[in-house]
């Protein structure tokens, strides 16, 4: 007699037995005549354009990760609504805290500029003396340097 336990690994075998096989058959019977048209990238009936592996904007990522974020966040409200009536003060407050959660992160998300689809370049300062060439110091700057303690 199986315990339990070894109903379950039966069970994890057979079915990965049973994917190993599909793959397997498949591959055997299925035709293999690869062509031109047949190997380019297809998005969505469009001409494809250079080549398939190009870099995307990381831009698109961020702004999904949040949309999942709030998304699902948001799909608490509703169970929340439904037992509301029956659960009474303590179910408000609770969604209150999860609100007020909830509205920290999207100031925070808003504040850093991840909601803004084109953010503007950064700009690195540049420095108008060249310190790796050996310039004589001019009076005018030698003025608004600090005088040098005599020892």
């Amino acid at each position: 007699m199986l315990t339990q336990f070894g109903q379950i690994l039966i069970f994890l075998l057979l079915a990965v037995i049973f994917v190993f096989i599909g793959l397997l058959v498949s591959r055997i019977i299925s035709p293999h005549n690869p062509t031109k048209e047949k190997r380019i990238t297809y998005e969505c009936g469009e001409d494809v354009l250079g080549p398939s592996w190009i870099k995307f904007n990381i831009r698109f990522y961020v702004i999904a990760l949040i949309f999942v974020v709030f998304d699902v966040e948001v799909v608490f409200l509703f169970p929340w609504a439904v037992v509301f009536q029956n659960m009474g003060m303590f179910a408000f407050i609770e969604m209150l805290v999860f609100l007020v959660i909830l509205a920290v992160g999207f100031v925070f998300v808003w504040a850093r500029g991840d909601l803004e689809w084109v953010r503007p370049k950064p700009e690195i300062p540049v420095l108008n003396r060249n310190i790796l060439k050996s310039e004589p110091i001019t009076e005018k700057e030698n003025e608004l340097q600090p005088a040098e303690s005599t020892k």
